[in-house]
């Protein structure tokens, strides 16, 4: 299940601690930046997430990985704030993005598939008094979480295809083999499981 997620083995603080207590933190830490609404709250967890990178032992370049994708995202978002005239909620919504997906990426680095399984078993457990299935539910949610590289990397590989033919002003020809190549992975992801006995 480990190919599922981007885990990197290691033996840090944060590798040990238990999924559920990782999980608690990255809402409380999201949470508090959101509510603050300031942007020096979105910068310092930007920094503290990327100090932790080479602290766990994962290494800077592996949070760039994660920011590289993000930063069409950003942009567009910025852009669309500073015309509405207003930059510093430009600056906070970037900051509290870039934020997340390094928290949210730590998590990803430091917690095998079968832990977060196992976690989302233990949470949805209480559904099965309604007649859904916990194991189904955890499986579901897991597959959401890890899959969130998986669109990374397509991206990347689209644009990287993109710009190598030449292309310019043809966004549709960008994003749609994204979309195609991440509906072919569905497919055979649920081929997979099927043949493994997952309804």
């Amino acid at each position: 299940m480990n190919v599922l997620g981007l885990y990197a083995p290691g033996g840090s603080v944060l590798h040990r601690a238990p999924a559920g207590l990782k999980l608690l933190a990255l809402l409380v830490l999201v949470t508090a930046v959101v509510a603050v609404r300031d942007p020096w709250a979105g910068l310092a967890a930007s920094l503290a997430a990327l100090a932790l990178y080479p602290l766990t032992g994962l290494g800077l370049r592996r949070a760039l990985g994660l920011l590289r994708p993000l930063i069409p995202f950003l942009a567009l978002i910025g852009l669309f704030q500073l015309l509405a005239g207003d930059g510093r909620a430009a600056l906070r919504v970037c900051l509290l993005m870039t934020s997340a997906v390094l928290l949210a990426g730590l998590v990803t680095f430091t917690t095998r598939v079968a832990e977060m399984l196992a976690l989302f078993e233990r949470l949805a457990r209480p559904l099965g008094r309604l007649g859904a299935d916990p194991r189904r539910i955890a499986l579901v949610l897991a597959l959401t979480v890890r899959s969130v590289p998986l669109v990374a990397d397509s991206w990347r590989a689209s644009k990287e295809a993109y710009i190598a033919r030449g292309l310019r002003g043809r966004p549709h020809l960008l994003v749609v083999p994204v979309i195609v190549g991440m509906i072919r992975s569905a497919e055979a992801m649920g081929e997979a499981m099927t043949a493994r006995g997952i309804d």
